[in-house]
């Protein structure tokens, strides 16, 4: 068969579009939503975070803190309908959206005082995350408390999830519990999770403040709390005896990109956020360098 110049023309652009286009698909599909957690850079403005998200290629910010108030409902950026349109509006221009807002609220409080205020904290945020259309309000489980039975201190940690789940689905909100502090063994958090069965309630998981204390295989930890799973912790460490060294992406003890992979080859779609914890390591490495090589380490990582 013989073509015309023309013909052989319009046949090459589009083969050559198809290709262009499968690329771009391709890219697309592996690509991964990057995060950060605000923890890592206590002392940036707003301006500067979303600056330098922009610029480092995220597509999300965590909000944990800013300014070292960890209270976000005490913060200018967020303390009025005009301020909050204006911290959107930051957001927007650099193709940013809030991932989740973290709270500091406990949900392993008997009944009492302390319960009531923690639970109130996490409504406030709720809130909050309202306003500022983020999906995601993180609380911690968190302890399981001398003298009080573990089963109960579960059962109280999974009855708050449903009480705040409820609260989250009126205002389009769900509330995600971090595997953290003495809720760090699976089988722990998937009796919690499977009682607190909610649209509104899931997990985030933080890969290595699990694996640090029990070691237990990503894949099997995946498999009992996938379906709950909503959003990551991602970081890295090496173990000196009881204490943890935080180091770059790669470096350390923790098998993280094994449990990243298993996320990504199993069509998670959420974020993968950095959790560089400046606020509390003042040792560790400035922000514009831990941050910017987590993003390095990343793309590297998904070839993007």
């Amino acid at each position: 068969m013989s073509y015309t110049r023309k013909e052989f023309l319009q046949t090459s652009a589009i083969l050559m579009a198809s290709v262009v286009t499968g690329s771009s698909f391709i890219l697309k599909k592996n690509k991964p939503l990057l995060a950060f957690s605000t923890i890592g850079c206590p002392d940036w403005t707003f301006k500067q975070i979303v600056d330098f998200a922009g610029q480092h290629g995220f597509s999300g910010i965590e909000m944990r803190g800013l300014h070292r108030e960890l209270d976000l409902t005490r913060c200018e950026e967020f303390s009025s309908t005009q301020n909050i349109n204006t911290t959107l509006s930051l957001m927007k221009e650099k193709g940013l959206k809030f991932t989740d807002l973290g709270s500091s609220a406990k949900m392993h409080f008997p009944e009492g005082a302390e319960r009531e205020k923690n639970l109130s904290e996490a409504r406030a945020y709720i809130d909050l995350a309202q306003k500022l259309k983020c999906p995601y309000v993180r609380v911690f489980p968190n302890e399981f408390p001398k003298g009080q039975d573990r089963n109960k201190t579960m059962k109280m940690v999974s009855k708050s999830l449903l009480i705040l789940g409820d609260y989250a689905r009126k205002r389009n909100v769900s509330v995600i519990m971090e595997t953290h502090g003495d809720f760090s063994k699976s089988e722990d958090i998937e009796k919690v999770m499977k009682a607190a069965a909610h649209p509104n309630v899931g997990l985030v998981w933080d890969i290595s403040n699990m694996w640090t204390v029990t070691k237990e295989p990503h894949a099997e930890v995946y498999k009992r709390l996938k379906k709950y799973i909503r959003h990551t912790h991602i970081k890295d460490a090496k173990l000196k005896g009881d204490k943890l060294e935080y180091v770059f992406l790669g470096k350390g003890d923790v098998p993280i990109f094994e449990a990243i992979d298993i996320l990504s080859n199993d069509g998670y779609k959420g974020y993968y956020s950095f959790e560089w914890e400046k606020l509390w390591h003042k040792e560790l490495a400035e922000p514009e360098i831990a941050i910017a090589d987590y993003a390095r380490a990343m793309k590297q990582h998904f070839k993007v």
